[in-house]
């Protein structure tokens, strides 16, 4: 019986995580969701989905004839469809606020505004750009499929860590609903994240994690330093920075 609910545990997590990070149809009872912080260790998981997404989309691309760069744009499109955006927009809203506001709270009511500002166009085109290029060489490669999940994955991995070293920022939002993310979910998150690189990529796999690692604290030290914590929007620009800087770290180590 112990053994049956732990099973029943780790696929209700793995479903929550998918309710909470993408826009599949998955519904999720009020009592599920009240295991959202200690679920977040499964957030690795939904990169596994992503990614096969992406996958395919490349796959599809390919079979019809079209050329790489076409595949690479269904790769980011499905992505993007998958999560509805959620990462981007996060991305956005803190390039907006983090620069955009004199002081904590103006960089928290921008954050909150729906609209897009300079600063955020700027860092969606930048980042993107970036993304689509990498994806686009990475896609001359045999184990481009295996790259692709392995990033999803791992740059996912460090979303719950962001959660656990940092307070909430604000009193409401994703986040603040999602509740602190314990120590031990966020260690078995960052397990999985880096498990999937040393598997995937060998001794340099050690220097992807160094540098996911990186990436997240340097997105979480900003967001300390401009709103004092982290919010939904802080987790999201967490996974697309980490994410672009794998792609990056990967076509440098060839």
């Amino acid at each position: 019986m112990a053994l049956l609910k732990q099973q029943n545990d780790l696929l209700g997590d793995a479903a929550l995580a998918l309710s909470l990070l993408t826009r599949l149809p998955i519904k999720i009872d009020d009592a599920g969701y009240a295991r959202s912080a200690q679920a977040a260790w499964a957030y690795p998981l939904v990169g596994v989905v992503s990614g096969i997404f992406s996958c395919i989309a490349v796959w599809g691309a390919v079979t019809l004839g079209l050329p790489l760069w076409c595949a690479a744009i269904g790769a980011i499109a499905a992505g993007v469809i998958v999560t509805g955006a959620m990462h981007e927009d996060g991305l956005a809203d803190c390039s907006d606020g983090f620069w955009g506001g004199w002081d904590r709270a103006m960089r928290l009511l921008i954050m909150k505004d729906s609209q897009i500002g300079t600063y955020g166009v700027l860092a969606l085109f930048i980042t993107q750009g970036l993304r689509f290029g990498a994806i686009w060489e990475i896609l001359h490669h045999e184990n481009w499929a295996l790259t692709l999940i392995a990033v999803h994955i791992a740059s996912r991995a460090v979303m719950p860590a962001v959660m656990s070293a940092l307070p909430h920022a604000r009193e409401s939002g994703l986040s603040q609903t999602v509740g602190h993310v314990p120590r031990a979910a966020a260690v078995k998150a960052a397990s999985i994240g880096g498990a999937t690189l040393l598997l995937g990529f060998g001794l340099s796999g050690v220097a992807l994690c160094i540098v996911a690692a990186l990436a997240a604290f340097g997105v979480a030290s900003l967001a300390r330093a401009k709103i004092g914590g982290q919010t939904g929007d802080v987790c999201g620009a967490s996974q697309q920075v980490t994410e672009i800087a794998l792609l990056l770290a990967i076509l440098a180590g060839e």
